[in-house]
Parts: C-alpha cells; sequence; structure tokens
C-alpha cells in the first residue's frame, strides 16, 4: 500500500461524507423557528432524512433588480429565485418593455419596476431594491456596476468580468468607495460537486496535485451574435468559455499561474471569426511545479471536461462547466486494485447557491468568497495568453493580492 493512502474502508467511508455537503447548513439568517423537523422512521441502515433549513420571510429577503433580460436572465438566473432562500427579483431592467412586463407579471414584480436602461439611475430611489444582477453583454459591466454602486447598491456581476484588466479595476474601486459588496458570478465555485472536490484536495486526499487538462467548446452558429464581436465580447472563446477553465485550475489548486503559454486560431474565411478568436490553447505553469494544460473552442462541439491528475488519485468531471448534470468521479489504488467512485451527490442550483451566498454576506455585512479581485485577476491572465499568443513566446505574471474571500457557509465556513 502507498504510504499514506488511507485503507479502502476508509477512502470509501470518506467518500460516503461528502454526501452531507449537498444539504446546506443553516444560515444565520434564517429564522429557527421556522424549521421543520419529522420523527425518523426508517431503520439506521438507511440514510437518514434531511429537511431543508427554513428560507428567510419574503419581506427579510434581499431584493434584487435583473438588469438585461437575455438568455441567462430568463432561463437561468430568474427561475433560481424558486430555489433562493434569502433573495429574491424585484425589479427589472431592459431595452424590451414588452418582455419586462411578461417576466414582471411571472414573478410578481410590479410594472412600475420595470425600467428603460435610461431609468437605470432611479435605483437609487428604490429602497427595495438592495442589489443588483448585472447580465449585459460585456462591455456594458463596467458601465452599470460604476453605476449601480453609485446608486448605494450591491453588485453582483456575470463573468467575464470586463474587457479589460483596467475596467476591472475601475468596477473594484467604484464599489469600495461606495461601501457596497462586488461580487462575479462564479457559479462553479457554488457547485456542490466542485465544492466537494476542492475539500477533497485541500485535506491532501489525492495527494500532491501534478496536473490540470482541461477542454471547454461549443460551436457558434450566428455570426452577428455579440460574442463575436471584439468591442462587445473582449474577445472570442477565450474570455467566453477558456475563462472556466482557468479559473478551475486557480480554485482547485489554491495557487496563482507564475507564467502562462498561448495560442490562438481562426479558420480563414469563416465569417464567424472576422474579429475575435474560434480556438485557443492555452498553458499555466504554477510556483509547486502544477501545470494546466487547456483548449477552448466556438466551432467544436460542446464539451465541458476537466481531469486533475494528483500523485495518489485523479478527478474526472464530465461534464464540468454544465448549469446541471456534472459528474465528478475519483479513481485511485485501494490494496492493490483500482478503485472508482462516482461521487453522488444532491444537485444544487448553481445560480440559487451564488445569489444566497451574495445575499447573507449583505446581511450580516461580510466578505463575499468571489469579490472584484477574482474577476481581475482571471482578466490578467486572459491578458497574458493572448499576449503570448501574439509575440510567440511565455509571459510571466506577478503574484497577485488575496483574489477570494471566505468559503461559502455550505463548506461549514466561518
Amino acid at each position: 500500500m502507498i504510504q499514506n493512502q488511507p485503507p479502502r474502508r476508509d477512502f470509501l467511508r470518506y467518500v460516503g461524507t461528502l454526501a452531507a455537503l449537498s444539504a446546506p447548513t443553516l444560515h444565520a439568517a434564517a429564522n429557527e423557528r421556522d424549521r421543520i423537523t419529522f420523527p425518523p422512521i426508517n431503520d439506521k441502515s438507511e440514510k437518514p432524512e434531511v429537511t431543508e433549513p427554513p428560507a428567510d420571510p419574503l419581506g427579510e429577503r434581499v431584493g434584487i433588480a435583473i438588469v438585461g433580460l437575455g438568455r441567462i436572465s430568463v432561463n437561468e438566473v430568474l427561475p433560481a429565485f424558486g430555489q433562493s432562500k434569502h433573495a429574491k427579483p424585484v425589479a427589472l431592467v431592459t431595452g424590451d418593455r414588452e418582455k419586462g412586463l411578461k417576466l414582471a407579471r411571472q414573478y410578481n414584480i410590479p410594472d412600475s419596476a420595470v425600467l428603460d436602461y435610461k431609468e437605470y439611475d432611479k435605483l437609487a430611489q428604490m429602497a427595495d431594491v438592495k442589489a443588483v444582477y448585472i447580465g449585459l453583454p460585456n462591455h456594458m459591466h463596467p458601465e452599470y456596476t460604476i453605476r449601480a454602486a453609485k446608486a448605494g447598491k450591491h453588485v453582483l456581476c456575470e463573468k467575464p468580468m470586463a474587457n479589460s484588466v483596467k475596467e476591472c479595476q475601475q468596477m473594484i474601486d467604484a464599489c469600495r468607495k461606495a461601501k457596497v459588496q462586488l461580487m462575479i458570478a462564479y457559479r462553479s465555485q457554488y457547485e456542490v460537486l466542485d465544492r466537494a472536490l476542492v475539500k477533497m484536495v485541500q485535506e491532501k486526499k489525492l495527494g500532491a496535485l501534478k496536473e490540470f487538462i482541461s477542454v471547454n467548446s461549443q460551436n457558434m452558429g450566428d455570426p452577428q451574435h455579440w460574442r463575436l464581436k471584439r468591442a462587445l465580447a473582449g474577445g472570442g472563446a477565450l474570455p467566453d468559455v477558456g475563462l472556466y477553465c482557468i479559473n478551475a485550475a486557480r480554485f482547485l489548486s489554491g495557487e496563482e499561474p507564475v507564467e502562462v503559454i498561448g495560442n490562438v486560431w481562426s479558420t480563414p474565411g469563416d465569417a464567424r471569426f472576422r474579429e475575435v478568436e474560434e480556438s485557443c490553447q492555452f498553458i499555466l505553469r504554477f510556483p509547486s511545479g502544477f501545470i494546466a494544460s487547456c483548449s477552448t473552442s466556438y466551432a467544436a462541439h460542446k464539451s465541458q471536461m476537466f481531469r486533475l491528475n494528483a500523485a495518489e488519485a485523479w478527478a474526472e468531471m464530465d461534464p464540468a462547466y454544465a448549469y446541471n448534470g456534472n459528474k465528478l468521479k475519483i479513481t485511485r489504488v485501494v490494496e492493490g486494485k483500482e478503485q472508482a467512485s462516482d461521487i453522488g451527490l444532491k444537485e444544487k442550483n448553481q445560480f440559487a447557491a451564488e445569489m444566497d451566498h451574495f445575499a447573507e454576506c449583505i446581511q450580516q455585512n461580510r466578505d463575499v468568497h468571489t469579490p472584484g479581485e477574482e474577476g481581475l485577476q482571471d482578466q490578467r491572465i486572459i491578458e497574458a495568453i493572448y499576449e503570448s499568443a501574439r509575440t510567440n513566446r511565455p509571459v510571466k505574471l506577478k503574484a497577485p493580492g488575496r483574489t477570494r474571500g471566505p468559503a461559502p457557509k455550505e463548506d461549514g465556513a466561518a
């Protein structure tokens, strides 16, 4: 048996205990007197029942204005409020009032709280709006974040955070000056399997990390889509879907890269890629010797996976970056035999999880887990990859300051 490797029974016992991560712990803001409990009815051989912790009364939830009613807001964020315990939608900002009114009726939002972008600054006078969720095209993130900060509203901004390091810093500075929270919507960092895996890494259950291999691709169809316009998106596949690979390597390892090597490619004559890259391949080198090798594309069939190779085991997620249906497998040698374990945890809506963390941090005046500094660091890395591709040379990176706040409470963090 490899030294320090747990016996088979201990490893399987550890894997079994990970199921507890799928059940959220009681949040400080939840009202304990509203907790529902039932006497046990099953034998001790059965898995214990889990009753969901109580949600905040509707009047005590953090009111959020949804800014931008594109696909992610309509298909993912607004429906996720149905599973949120600490947040609620109270206003909509859109350039299409008819669409806004349709959604307002669905989510019990008054017509008077459906605003045009020209009316955005009226949010300052809307007391029930404590925060905004910004689901706009990338180039609009800085303006609407800064204006929200000036209005005294906390900000949950989609990723990528902005189109440049300079813009990211301006957003951070504006929110710091206004003394409001700025959180970047890295939903994967709130997803139960990712959190289970990072816990295993931190507890050294896989041994020393050696390599991260990842692919995130999708096949774009509409040449006129804003994601294919450099001024709007800041780039092509790299800042949109390649960002997931960058952030996962950093988040799971707990390290920051010191050097990047990048290459970009676009098929000549493809009308989709006149302004932005079709694909990008890049390598991130970390201080410990850990290395990430990643590939991302806008012209390949959807593929979302990563493998984390370590000294004593490997972990694989496939799919890895999806809104739902992610799967995690751990493989290692136990008592001389290859042992594969599928980590089966109760799925939790990633958007609801990130919004609830954001809302709790507002309620309790504590730091968010994925602040503006986390988005700023990813943007630094993206710009270094582009520089490497342009110069055909490796690019060194300076160590950043703190980029990540305390872990979400679902991990049992204080």
